[in-house]
């Protein structure tokens, strides 16, 4: 693939990127804002609780700002980033990881994207609402976070060396199980030896957190599932369009 598909293929993610950035505002602002403000309330009325109904402090920004230029701010500006990183991906899988079409390609890597930065970072250090967590752990939990994302793409990406590796000797199949079975067991070593935080008072209702977290994984899937599509069929239409390098050319005409 030329430097020109290359930059054409990462526009098109970066566009894919703000799309499916904008489907997943949809979604957080109509399934995960209304749990939000649920947890903002039970915080403000256990601090009016603590201060005996003192005064309330001056907010910096407006929640209707937060929920909405700051929300759309946070969704597009990550989609414009992911979505040029995963299309860079896209670029380089195609024809690297089995006889995969730019489609397919652009389904796999979102679907591994969503799986390795979120899901299993999720399942040790899920995404908590406000009036939830230790204000003094904020910095270790999301240090371990990033740390988990960091190991889980890592391993994500010896899984696949691993598993083209071990194919000759195994086949496809056994290879694909082998080299996903070391992964699964790796990172339930980190699970068992990375801290874990359990900040959630008694007090607090955990159908309000389980909906919470839930909006936050459907975020998420919203995002990468639309760039999935959108994006595969962005990268099919240009790559179909592109002249072959191997195409025979026309013959030069004689006399």
């Amino acid at each position: 693939m030329n430097s020109i598909s290359v930059r054409a293929l990462l526009v098109r993610g970066m566009i894919a990127g703000v799309i499916a950035g904008a489907l997943a505002l949809a979604v957080a602002y109509f399934l995960g804002e209304s749990q939000v403000d649920a947890a903002i309330a039970l915080e403000e009325a256990a601090g009016h609780a603590a201060h005996g109904g003192g005064g309330e402090e001056e907010e910096l920004v407006s929640r209707t700002m937060q929920a909405t230029g700051g929300l759309a701010t946070a969704l597009l500006v990550f989609g414009v980033a992911a979505g040029g990183i995963a299309s860079l991906v896209v670029a380089y899988a195609l024809g690297r990881i089995g006889g995969f079409g730019p489609r397919a390609t652009a389904a796999l890597i979102a679907g591994a994207a969503l799986l390795t930065v979120y899901v299993v970072p999720f399942l040790k250090y899920p995404a908590n609402p406000p009036a939830v967590g230790n204000p003094d752990t904020i910095g270790k939990r999301t240090t371990l976070f990033f740390l988990m994302v960091a190991l889980s793409l890592l391993l994500a990406v010896a899984t696949v060396i691993i598993g083209k590796r071990l194919a000759p000797a195994l086949g496809n199949w056994n290879a694909a199980i082998a080299a996903a079975a070391g992964f699964v067991v790796v990172i339930g070593l980190a699970y068992a030896f990375l801290p874990s935080f359990d900040e959630v008072g008694e007090d607090f209702p955990a159908s309000l957190l389980w909906k919470f977290r839930l909006s936050t994984l459907a975020v998420q899937t919203t995002f990468w599932t639309g760039f999935g599509l959108i994006f595969g069929y962005l990268a099919e239409r240009l790559l179909a369009s592109a002249p072959r390098a191997d195409a025979p050319r026309p013959a030069a005409p004689v006399g």
